[in-house]
């Protein structure tokens, strides 16, 4: 086998939950997914990635697992994940599981052992006693002043054995002790289990948070708040490389040439760089956030917008092609289940240039080098819920911002406003397959509300439309597979500035592309002068009809790909 399969590979990524419900609970399923793997299979993926389906209380949607060697019954069964893996191996397919060993659920027996001080697994998570000349259990004895990811302190106190354990995330969400040789080894084993039902990777959840900076000690406090979220002391810790050359020999990650990619908080390039260089045995790819951040106020929470700057987005993404061109591997996203969705934030969503935008984004994304990423109903355009009340949310990440905000003083309007734009649900609403009821995802109530323009965009009316979002995806694909200089080209960015044009060349050899998107819902001028000489340029792939001749001006959200 290629041990570099994957940098010509595409991934999907599922969200089971959301994808399709087979047995009408009104909860996607495994037998949901099987039903539906020729659409992944027809779209040109190469990849599934599947977001867990372990046991869990899904406290945080199954985030938070209970036994990691078993199927949630809301999911199905061992049975159908093994049927799940036989048919995505039939169709030359493979499987990426969602690693999630950060922390577990306070439901796991791991941790319900180690809430008794005498049990040998005591020192399998991270205990602490309250704070010396504090009565434990009141406000201000936590042992440190973190805050955790999801709001409130990073630490619970435990009436049972009389400390605090350190969750990162929800309270059911306690942090494994890396630095327990123990802890790792069942980890390992959990793995090599898994890769002995055939799955064939893991992408790794918060994976640099498993190696903390110890000692555990306060962090600096912005002014008005209580609480530190110290990133510094939980992330990229001194000995993560150590554990995931560990892990990689534990397993035998890189000599089975399964997948990794893991996802880092804070994660730099040149960080990325030492995760993901060849030389060593560690991840093939890491996620990067950084592009995530750039509609986001400095030093707020993501629910505080600011206009996005075209020139930030392309030279950030520019900065890691770069980064990365020699040493290293790019990860490509705009959507995943943790974002809202790309045509609602980066591109125009409304009717008139929904379609456009959404084949633009696309182009401008698979043209990058890297392993590119499609989440479910990415490849029809899906937009933004709209969600314009409180209880039309599910997610625990909302649903704690929005108590603690409005506690804090904020207007409602404008934490509803915020929340609508980037809340993480906004990418877990149902699948939209067809304009039946219930979009053809569910026959019963669906956990969470469906689009309300799941009438006009589904697959249905794009899988055999060759003017679809989906066809267009179906292109971009097949262009990966089949030029390798869209696998392996250098990157050039040109007219960085442009505030309305993204324009870029990949080269590799004699070959040489050059892609020119217009992205903004305006008619633009192209300055001709700064770009490649176009005399003997070959169209070979186009998001709107028109004369192939003429790019003196491109239509909005009009993109184009030129071999040179």
């Amino acid at each position: 086998m290629d041990q570099q399969w994957w940098k010509s590979a595409v991934v999907y990524q599922i969200y089971p939950r959301s994808f399709a419900d087979a047995d009408g609970d009104g909860v996607g399923d495994l037998r949901g997914i099987i039903n539906h793997l020729d659409h992944v299979h027809a779209l040109g993926a190469d990849v599934v990635w599947l977001s867990p389906v372990y046991r869990s209380p899904m406290d945080d949607n199954g985030y938070d697992i209970s036994d990691y060697n078993d199927v949630d019954p809301s999911f199905g069964t061992l049975a159908d994940l093994d049927e799940l893996i036989a048919g995505l191996h039939a169709r030359g397919m493979k499987l990426v599981m969602d690693l999630v060993v950060n922390h577990t659920s306070d439901e796991h027996a791991w941790f319900t052992a180690s809430r008794d001080k005498a049990s040998d697994k005591r020192d399998w998570y991270i205990w602490r006693p309250a704070r010396p000349g504090h009565e434990p259990g009141t406000p201000g004895a936590e042992p440190t002043n973190w805050s955790s990811f999801f709001g409130g302190p990073a630490w619970e106190f435990d009436e049972a054995s009389g400390e605090y354990y350190l969750h990162l995330f929800s309270r059911k969400q306690p942090d494994l002790n890396w630095e327990n040789p123990d802890v790792r080894e069942a980890v390992y084993s959990m793995m090599r289990w898994w890769v002995e039902r055939g799955v064939d990777g893991f992408r790794m959840d918060v994976i640099n948070l498993i190696s903390k900076t110890y000692p555990l000690t306060d962090g600096a406090v912005e002014p008005g708040q209580q609480l530190s979220f110290e990133l510094a002391k939980v992330t990229d810790g001194p000995r993560l490389i150590e554990f995931l050359e560990e892990m990689n020999a534990a397993v035998g990650l890189r000599e089975k040439a399964l997948f990794t990619v893991g996802e880092m908080v804070e994660v730099d390039v040149e960080r990325a760089r030492a995760y993901t260089s060849e030389k060593h045995p560690r991840l093939n790819m890491v996620f990067t956030f950084e592009h995530m951040g750039l509609d986001m106020q400095p030093g707020f929470d993501k629910f505080v917008l600011k206009p996005l700057h075209l020139p930030d987005l392309k030279k950030n993404l520019a900065s890691w092609q770069e980064g990365l061109a020699e040493e290293g591997w790019n990860s490509l996203y705009w959507d995943n289940h943790d974002q809202p969705r790309a045509v609602s934030r980066f591109g125009d969503d409304s009717p008139r240039h929904r379609v456009a935008s959404a084949k633009t984004l696309a182009t401008v994304l698979h043209l990058h080098r890297g392993t590119p990423y499609v989440y479910q109903g990415e490849e029809l355009g899906m937009t933004n819920a709209g969600f314009t009340s409180i209880d039309q949310y599910r997610d625990i990440e909302a649903l704690n911002y929005y108590q603690g905000a409005l506690a804090a003083g904020a207007s409602e309007q404008a934490v509803l406003a915020g929340m609508a734009f980037k809340t993480r649900d906004n990418g877990r609403t149902p699948m939209c397959w067809s304009d039946a009821p219930g979009a053809g995802f569910t026959t019963g109530t669906p956990w969470i509300e469906i689009n309300a323009n799941a009438a006009e965009i589904n697959a249905a009316s794009q899988v055999d439309d060759p003017s679809s979002v989906f066809a267009h995806y179906q292109r971009l694909i097949e262009l990966r597979h089949t030029n390798e200089v869209v696998r392996e080209g250098r990157f050039d960015l040109l007219l960085p500035e442009h505030e309305r044009l993204w324009v870029f060349t990949r080269t590799w050899g004699d070959e040489r592309l050059l892609v020119i998107a217009n992205m903004s819902s305006f008619v633009v001028g192209v300055p001709m002068g700064d770009l490649p000489d176009l005399e003997h340029a070959r169209l070979i792939l186009t998001n709107l009809p028109g004369d192939a001749d003429d790019v003196q001006t491109l239509e909005p959200w009009e993109s184009r790909v030129y071999a040179l």
